[in-house]
């Protein structure tokens, strides 16, 4: 099994999440640019963003030449690992659903809509009919949970969001048809199989390739879990979902420790 074809990494998005894979890793410049030119990116792309992200305080210089993540950097790695908790949040579900309608804002504010884009989809909501987004109400905190995430995210606070309930045949039958398109039982499946083979394979691999492969398949399954919906049956294969998750958490923790081993060597 070949790797898929990847675009390589920003060095800034590389970086902050080498330093954010675990508690306390530091990395000085000269193992940051060996990083870098592990993924083809140069030697002063890595020291120029090392100085940019100092900078943005999402890093700081602690003794010895090393860098650490600071305290915006830390904020940053908290949201990245909320997917190991987040099944832990789900409860069953009961039909109804969480609703957030955007026609009170204006269109003209292209940037704003983006950021209200983007949010509906962290959260998995998907649009039922103009202005209107929906997504099963399923989460511990219900409604009140889905909105402070909607909001903390950066949705625009003149948008409504309630809970809604007995649709109508017609708009119930659209409603649970919604995140069909996204196959995705067929994701987690091919995802458990990549892993898989990712393992077996890894320990034959130089510790080079062992590093780079393990980062490019690990952020690949990362980046599926932080936009996933987190759908209920019988919208899902909730016992597959779990499966793909528990295999995620055994290979992120794997990649640390390759990680760990080539810093260490730096």
């Amino acid at each position: 099994m070949q790797l898929k074809k990847e675009t390589k990494p920003t060095a800034r998005k590389l970086l902050l999440k080498l330093l954010g894979s675990r508690d306390n890793i530091q990395m000085n410049a000269g193992a940051a640019v060996r990083v870098g030119a592990l993924f083809g990116i140069s030697e002063n792309n890595i020291r120029v963003t090392l100085t940019r992200l100092q900078s943005a305080q999402l890093i700081t210089l602690v003794e010895r030449g090393y860098y650490k993540l600071g305290d915006k950097g830390m904020r940053f790695a908290r949201e990245i690992h909320q997917w190991r908790e987040d099944e832990n949040g789900l409860v069953s579900w009961q039909n109804d659903w969480v609703v957030a309608q955007t026609s009170t804002f204006p269109k003209s504010d292209k940037k704003q809509l983006r950021t209200n884009e983007r949010a509906l989809k962290l959260v998995g909501m998907r649009k039922l009919v103009n202005d209107t987004y929906i997504r099963p109400n399923n989460f511990v905190g219900g409604t009140v949970e889905i909105r402070n995430k909607l909001h903390t995210l950066g949705l625009s606070n003149k948008a409504l969001v309630f809970s809604a309930s007995d649709f109508d045949n017609k708009t119930q039958s659209k409603a649970m048809g919604l995140w069909r398109h996204l196959n995705l039982e067929t994701l987690y499946e091919e995802g458990c199989n990549e892993i898989e083979v990712s393992l077996a394979r890894l320990p034959s691999l130089s510790l080079e390739d062992a590093t780079k492969e393990s980062y490019v398949i690990g952020d690949r399954a990362l980046y599926h879990l932080v936009f996933d919906p987190l759908l209920p049956a019988p919208l899902v294969d909730v016992t597959m979902r779990e499966r793909y998750r528990n295999l995620v958490k055994r290979y992120d923790d794997v990649g640390a420790q390759i990680w760990h081993r080539y810093l260490d060597q730096s």
